[in-house]
Formats: structure tokens, C-alpha cells, sequence
């Protein structure tokens, strides 16, 4: 990585995230140049709207994402499961962990969807913040007993995850790096029926206070709510092919 010039956006893909930097992380390889933009950090003791001033020092200009690499916890590593609250709010596991895939179509990972809540579970106030747990899967080589030369064995690598932070912008067009009269411009062309809902972009991803990234206070009504019904709930430990 070299020095990048103004302008610079960390905007990698889910297969770069657990190909190159969870596995260099997983390695101990290019530390230094990894942390720029991706910290080391115990990610579920600090509350989201804390976490983008902790962001690797290339990234924390930046209004809509953030990433951080998540040790496991002592209670995780001892057998227990690992915990997500905090004083003011938990984060909860929302539908159910997905695959990602490389280039070439192979399984190299698995992703694992949060939304933070504040107050306490089960009757906390659901927020925008959302966190993308990622792991990567080691492949071990394949069973020389088993009667098929295809068989390999799927394991989750659990001493390191890779998370992305950021907040629900409430449309279609999240991380759009567009300047905002570009999209106005185009939905007016594709029809005016989209240009209502395209106007709220710049508030979702434009400044920082106006996304509720920075709380004052957390026990008041504030603009990171959402209300939408609730999804159901998994955990990595429901995967019984693991």
C-alpha cells in the first residue's frame, strides 16, 4: 500500500475482505499496511456510533463504512458463546449466514448479519447501525479413507473475524460514491417516480450528524431508528455442517 492521494475510498469486494486481508490478518503477514485501514479492535465492547474514530487511519474520513478485524472473545475461546451487548444496546443476528464465493466460484467464507438495538434485549429499539461478521473457511485436505476422492472438510476459522460497520441509508443505493446531483440527474431521466426516493441519499450517507453516527443520547427518540418487523434470528452455531 502506498500513500494515497485525496479522494481515496477503502472500497473493497467480500471476496478481497476474506482473500487478502482476513487471510494475510489470519497469517501475520503486511501488518503494518493492513491496519491503515483495517485496526485490530474488540469491536462488540464499543458502541457503533463510537467505532468510526477507532477506523484504521485511511479510512476514517471516510461517512459510510468501516473495518475492523474482531480477536475472539476469552468466554468464545473457553467454549461459551461469544457476547454482543454492551451498557446501551446489543447487536442481533438478523436472517440467516451466507456463503461467500472467489472469482472462480469457491466457497471461501461465510457472512454473518447484525442490526444494534438499544436497551435492553428483548425489548430494545432497533437502530440503522449494521455490522457484516465475516470468517473465513479452511478447506482441510481431503479424507485419504473416504471412498469418494471429492470429499474435503469444511471448518470455519473462529479466531479472527472481519467486520463492516455502517449505516442503513434506507435506500437502494448504499455506498453510492456518486455526487448527488449525478443520481438526481439520471432517476429524472429514467422517471420521476424515482426521484422522491433517490432524494434521500445525501442524508444517509452525506454528513456525519445527520447520520447518526454521533449520539448525545441514546435514551431519546433519534433518527437511527427503524421500524420494520423483525427478522429471524441465527447464530454461527446453528450450522450443522460445521
Amino acid at each position: 500500500m502506498e500513500e494515497y492521494p485525496t479522494g481515496f475510498r477503502f472500497y473493497p469486494t467480500e471476496e478481497e475482505l476474506i482473500s487478502f486481508y482476513l487471510h494475510n490478518q489470519l497469517h501475520g503477514l503486511q501488518q503494518d499496511k493492513i491496519h491503515r485501514v483495517i485496526p485490530v479492535l474488540h469491536i462488540f465492547d464499543t458502541e457503533p456510533w463510537n467505532l468510526p474514530q477507532l477506523a484504521g487511519e485511511l479510512c476514517r474520513e471516510d461517512r459510510e463504512q468501516w473495518f475492523f478485524f474482531a480477536p475472539m472473545q476469552e468466554r468464545e475461546a473457553r467454549g461459551g458463546r461469544p457476547s454482543r451487548s454492551m451498557t446501551t444496546g446489543y447487536w442481533k443476528a438478523t436472517g440467516s449466514p451466507g456463503y461467500i464465493y472467489s472469482s472462480d466460484n469457491k466457497v471461501i467464507g461465510m457472512k454473518k448479519s447484525m442490526v444494534f438495538y438499544v436497551g435492553k434485549a428483548p425489548k430494545g429499539r432497533k437502530t440503522q447501525w449494521k455490522l457484516n461478521e465475516y470468517r473465513a473457511i479452511e478447506l482441510s485436505p481431503t479424507n485419504p479413507n473416504s471412498s469418494s476422492s471429492n470429499i474435503s472438510i469444511t471448518k470455519l476459522k473462529r479466531e479472527l473475524t472481519l467486520c463492516r460497520v455502517y449505516v442503513v441509508s434506507g435506500t437502494s443505493r448504499a455506498f453510492d460514491r456518486r455526487p448527488l446531483e449525478a443520481v438526481v440527474g439520471e432517476t429524472t431521466i429514467q422517471g420521476g417516480g424515482c426521484a422522491a426516493s433517490s432524494g434521500g441519499i445525501g442524508g444517509g450517507s452525506g454528513d456525519i450528524s445527520s447520520s447518526g453516527i454521533v449520539a448525545a443520547d441514546v435514551g431519546s427518540s433519534n433518527q437511527w431508528e427503524t421500524a420494520s418487523l423483525e427478522e429471524p434470528t441465527w447464530d454461527w452455531d446453528q450450522l450443522d455442517w460445521l
